[in-house]
């Protein structure tokens, strides 16, 4: 007994030191927490979430300046400078990152990724370039492959274009063989004449689905006079791509009349619109019946526009038929041809902007094939 009592007398004083080291040392754990966690970081976030752009900035400001080695909080500062669209200052938050030597290579590479997407938002296109190349073999490599690809579009450097969408495809990263073939048929518009020829037939065999190279080749066939063989590319639309049809079927109804094959065209077309009711392939079908007559009727283009109007009001087509009737005033006429007008535009589906003609790329958001074929009076 006499030996346990000392024990327990000796155990006392060590319980006491173990318990006074654990308290100091969780009391420091608590200071080091305090500092990567400070109360300014936390009224950062609150002032982000109630959309207060510009108090969680200063204290996002706060905190960096209490603890200048938290990189998440620079990260988020430099995310908050971007958004505002203060590049600059964005940029010099990302490099500063990028100059510690303490960075990890993980938050080193998303600090790359950041500074690119800096430079992209700033215009400098050069330095982003550069920015994005030094992710390859990171786990942003896609990423910045694809804001590459965006850049070189930008500055239609089309070779450059289809390297980086081959990359992206052979990765898995989708189908880009339509877009390739934008990029051969951008090309073509430059080159020489046989180059032209050949461009346009990888297109063709790279997306056979994509009417753009279809509608190029027809257009070089036509400039090298070879018009018959222009007219058998334009109605292999039918097959490989029909949506295309509107585009050109005013082109196939003056080739159909100039090679004199005006049934064997007006059949395509007669099937295509009674299955869309385009306005464009009832134009066509409207003027074929009209020239190819020796005495032009005008009764079977009235009966035409009267049956489209049944199935779908059209104020183009009301417009139309009023002009072939010859029984509205003048003065009328010009207020449905000015009503109508708007509506003969095309429209992209990507961003909603408008045109009078039709854009394989949106001058406005620069989406490829957003653009219907179809006239805003049709959608």
């Amino acid at each position: 007994m006499e030996l346990d009592a000392t024990w327990l007398l000796l155990g006392l004083p060590l319980a006491f030191a173990f318990g006074w080291l654990a308290s100091r040392f969780d009391l420091r754990q608590l200071r080091i927490d305090n500092r990567r966690s400070p109360k300014a970081y936390f009224q950062g976030l609150n002032y982000l979430l109630n959309e207060q752009q510009d108090k969680a900035i200063d204290a996002f400001i706060e905190a960096v300046q209490k603890d200048p080695d938290t990189s998440e909080l620079h990260f988020a500062l430099g995310n908050l400078f971007r958004r505002r669209g203060e590049y600059d200052r964005a940029v010099r938050v990302h490099e500063h990152l990028m100059a510690r030597g303490d960075l990890s290579q993980a938050d080193r590479n998303r600090a790359q990724h950041a500074l690119a997407l800096d430079y992209m938002k700033a215009g400098l296109l050069d330095r982003a370039e550069d920015a994005l190349g030094r992710l390859e073999g990171t786990k942003f490599e896609q990423e910045a492959r694809l804001a590459r690809l965006g850049i070189y579009e930008r500055t239609r450097d089309w070779l450059e274009a289809r390297r980086m969408a081959s990359l992206l495809q052979g990765a898995g990263q989708g189908d880009f063989s339509s877009r390739i073939a934008h990029y051969l048929c951008e090309q073509a518009q430059s080159a020489t004449s046989l180059e032209q020829k050949i461009l346009l037939e990888e297109a063709i065999h790279l997306a056979p689905q994509a009417g753009r190279a279809r509608i190029a080749m027809a257009s070089w066939l036509e400039s090298v006079g070879d018009m018959n063989a222009a007219l058998d590319m334009l109605l292999t639309l039918m097959e490989y791509a029909p949506s295309a049809i509107p585009l050109v079927a005013d082109q196939l109804s003056n080739m159909a009349l100039e090679c004199d094959r005006t049934n064997e065209v007006k059949a395509p077309i007669e099937a295509f619109y009674q299955t869309t009711r385009s306005l464009d392939a009832l134009e066509a079908l409207n003027q074929l019946e009209l020239l190819s007559l020796p005495d032009p009727v005008r009764h079977g283009a009235t009966l035409r526009y009267i049956e489209h109007l049944k199935h779908e009001p059209s104020l183009v087509v009301a417009a139309q038929l009023m002009k072939i009737s010859a029984s509205a005033q003048p003065d009328v006429q010009r207020a449905l041809d000015k009503a109508a007008q708007p509506l003969m535009r095309y429209r992209c589906a990507a961003c909603g902007f408008e045109a009078s003609r039709h854009f394989w790329q949106c001058p406005g958001c620069q989406s490829w094939d957003s653009y219907s074929t179809r006239r805003v009076d049709e959608l």
